[in-house]
């Protein structure tokens, strides 16, 4: 069951109910890599834990997993990428990709920082 949604901006609209996608390398979180829990702007639901992050220098938020049952993927309309989802919201989070090498899990989970909120373990 759906939790009741957060307020958003229409940027954040743009990104997470249109399927947008903000500007690369100027997100909030492209170089935060401080230990805590990333979750849905639109929902709350917890998405990545900072332990999933990684440096891609790809220009947005890249993770090797998430947290089991938080995310979702389906196929984009034109076949050619797997978009990623809230699990919780169906709000859109990103891109996955596969087979990049970056991390020994081996995909790359490309997050726009608008679709999260991060909460610090301290």
């Amino acid at each position: 069951m759906t939790k009741s949604l957060n307020n958003l901006t229409p940027e954040e609209q743009y990104v997470i109910q249109q399927k947008g996608t903000e500007r690369p390398f100027l997100g909030e979180y492209t170089d935060c890599f401080d230990g805590g829990l990333y979750i849905c702007k639109q929902c709350d639901n917890p998405l990545y834990r900072s332990e999933h992050k990684f440096p891609s220098h790809c220009g947005w938020p890249s993770f090797d997993d998430e947290i089991v049952g938080s995310v979702r993927r389906e196929t984009d309309a034109d076949g050619r990428r797997v978009e990623i989802l809230c699990a919780n919201c169906d709000g859109h989070l990103g891109h996955v990709f596969t087979g990049e090498g970056y991390t020994d899990k081996n995909i790359r989970h490309c997050v726009n920082s608008i679709s999260m909120r991060f909460i610090s373990s301290d």
